[in-house]
């Protein structure tokens, strides 16, 4: 019998806690079966698969992605609105690493539509108004800005960039101003 209070979303919150403490690889249905106590037939009538519980979590991800995203933009535009976003995923990776790797799932194509996805690129792509960017340049530009945004993340969280000076934040630093250079002065095709 299913414990009171095992739902869907409890379930994908303790998934997505549980994706930050130990990774998000490591992640299944029964691994939480065991952090409730609970046999793991008894979370199949809420989460079909590890699949769908890696799935779940990864819309999770995403959707805190994107309120964070939202609320960092609010009001600005230019530089400031890119280095408030690029921080946004900085800072959450940090806070949230299994999240932000579940966040990088590949989805199938009904999931991804239903995700947070379209909003992580509205964004971005009011974030390249203020560069005045035409098309197909602004696509070249969102998919440069989340190569580089992750790039830097995922070599950070792994250590890349522990060994020598300068810290971190500095090259982070001047990595958002080469950015900003760059989409202020992109090259006419």
């Amino acid at each position: 019998m299913v414990r009171a209070g095992l739902t869907r979303e409890r379930l994908t919150r303790a998934g997505a806690e549980l994706a930050d403490e130990v990774g998000f690889d490591q992640v299944t249905v029964s691994a939480l079966a065991r952090q409730f106590d609970v046999k793991v037939a008894s979370l199949y009538s809420h989460v079909k698969s590890s699949h769908d519980l890696k799935t779940r979590i990864a819309l999770l991800a995403l959707d805190e992605l994107a309120d964070r995203g939202a609320t960092a933009l609010a009001g600005r535009a230019g530089k400031d609105a890119l280095t408030a976003f690029a921080n946004v995923y900085r800072d959450y990776a940090r806070e949230h690493p299994g999240r932000y790797a579940a966040a990088q799932l590949r989805l199938d194509p009904e999931a991804a539509a239903a995700s947070a996805g379209a909003r992580h690129s509205q964004m971005t792509r009011a974030i390249l108004r203020g560069y005045d960017l035409a098309e197909p340049d602004q696509t070249h530009a969102v998919r440069m800005l989340g190569s580089v945004f992750h790039g830097y993340v995922s070599l950070e969280m792994s250590g890349g960039f522990s060994h020598s000076a300068p810290d971190s934040q500095e090259s982070w630093s001047r990595v958002l101003d080469a950015l900003d250079s760059v989409l202020r002065n992109w090259p006419a095709p």
